[in-house]
């Protein structure tokens, strides 16, 4: 081989030359950019929204958007810990809202006091989870079949027992009998009540929740096992971990988080509605795959689904006190959705 002449060296900054240029500060902040898009466009909403309305700051105006997505967020991080095995669970929109029509039901019709209610509901959720598992873990159904057709099945279920009425004091049963009992004002405290008159009980739920998954999943054997099963669950496997048990604890959580959202749904509105949870099930898959962008971890991850539900939260929450037509605050909230990972997803790839 001929040496090459030092003189006629490749330089940096020949146009010529197939040498790219790298500018380590330029990565940095790239890098700085990637990680903390969503805490970038989460102040710029926080500063714009506080310019245009003075009261969106307030310290109640902040609790009523936390109480607004704690449901969202503890919904989510069930749906996170599912995406961290590689699979998914659509039935936790409906979990949650069989669970409010269940609640209300076991104190209304079976006269349960809050304690019990709040035992069966989420013992039920856990179930729901398990059924899930059967499914996909011994019957090798594919996840997405599987919780699609749990959906349906507890959509229509959860209409049975009242022949489709909403549930509360004084209904009328399908054998013509009066249901006797009442919503216990226990369970009201569930989602009505504030600690020291300013943090609603509902986000101190989930602030718990969330401090408990963050720890079980991100420092644990459990967490680690969690997410080799969802990247490579033939390796996670050869290495000794008990894969189908693994996935089985994690759609039972996804089912008794899910359950946990429908009782803070039931303790606010005080009935059994037949409609309740119809948006929780979207809310929270776009809260998980918002948690994906969060700190440019790109995996789930519960930190990122809470902060992907507050900011979801802050947006409908700004929007609606500027009195933005409510037609247009999808458009809206797709739009910075879109950006958020934009930010994080194509600045990675656009690096010198």
């Amino acid at each position: 081989m001929i040496p090459q002449d030092p003189a006629h060296a490749a330089s940096p900054l020949d146009p010529n030359s197939t040498t790219s240029l790298r500018l380590p500060g330029l990565d940095a902040i790239r890098e700085a950019v990637r990680s903390s898009a969503v805490f970038l466009l989460l102040a710029v909403l926080l500063i714009v929204f506080a310019v245009a309305q003075p009261a969106f700051l307030t310290v109640g105006n902040l609790m009523s958007i936390l109480q607004g997505v704690s449901v969202v967020a503890i919904i989510g991080a069930g749906v996170t810990v599912t995406l961290a095995i590689g699979g998914f669970d659509l039935s936790v929109g409906a979990v949650a809202a069989s669970s409010v029509m269940a609640a209300s039901y076991a104190m209304i019709v079976l006269g349960l006091n809050a304690t019990e209610t709040v035992v069966l509901v989420i013992a039920f959720g856990a179930l729901v989870g398990l059924f899930n598992a059967l499914l996909i873990v011994r019957l090798g159904v594919p996840d997405l079949l599987a919780t699609l057709s749990t959906m349906f099945l507890l959509t229509g279920l959860q209409l049975i027992p009242t022949a489709g009425r909403s549930i509360s004091a004084g209904l009328i049963l399908p054998d013509g009998t009066t249901a006797t009992g009442r919503v216990d004002p226990s369970f009201l405290l569930i989602g009505r009540s504030s600690l020291w008159g300013t943090v609603p009980i509902p986000v101190v739920i989930m602030a718990a929740l969330a401090v408990v998954l963050f720890v079980l999943t991100e420092k644990t054997r459990f967490g680690r096992v969690l997410f080799a099963t969802g990247g490579n669950e033939i390796a996670a496997r050869l290495a000794g971990a008990n894969t189908a048990r693994i996935k089985t604890i994690a759609y039972v959580l996804s089912g008794a988080l899910a359950s946990v959202g429908g009782i803070i749904v039931a303790a606010r509105v005080g009935r059994g509605d037949v409609s309740s949870g119809a948006s929780l099930l979207m809310d929270s898959v776009a809260a998980a795959l918002i948690g994906f962008a969060v700190l440019g971890l790109r995996r789930p991850n519960v930190f990122g689904t809470i902060i992907g539900a507050v900011f979801v939260g802050v947006l409908l929450n700004g929007l609606t006190m500027l009195n933005a037509p409510y037609y247009t605050q999808d458009f809206i909230k797709g739009a910075v959705l879109v950006g958020a990972l934009a930010l994080t997803y194509g600045v990675a790839r656009n690096r010198l």
